[in-house]
């Protein structure tokens, strides 16, 4: 199941880590793959929403296709989407309250439709 990272990297990019990192990064990256307390569907399906929150198209064809390989269902995947879009819709909604009280912005002052 476990895929390096270096193959989301643009060419290049790897080598602007030293060794080290490189070494380190791997070592972390490999380690959320081998969880000790997440069964391996439940690690396939909460890597496909972080990658869906953090918009990473290359991590969502990797979790989408392991997906896949579990027997992982439509229906799962449409329940961490469904989830990841309230979560996204929720942050926005307290965005906008956080901005509109920070700049003390009165809505009331809004035409009404």
């Amino acid at each position: 199941m476990l895929q390096r990272w270096d193959v989301f990297c643009l060419p290049g990019e790897r080598d602007m880590l030293t060794k080290k990192h490189q070494q380190r990064y791997d070592a972390f990256y490999t380690s959320t793959h081998k969880n000790e307390y997440l069964d391996q569907k439940t690690e396939l399906l909460v890597g496909l929403s972080a990658a869906m929150a953090m918009n990473c198209l290359p991590c969502m064809d990797y979790y989408l296709r392991e997906a896949k390989k579990a027997g992982i269902s439509k229906g799962e995947i449409s329940e961490v989407l469904a989830k990841v879009m309230a979560v996204a819709a929720g942050q926005k909604r307290l965005q906008l309250k956080e901005v509109v009280e920070k700049y003390e912005i009165d809505l009331d002052g809004f035409q009404e439709e």
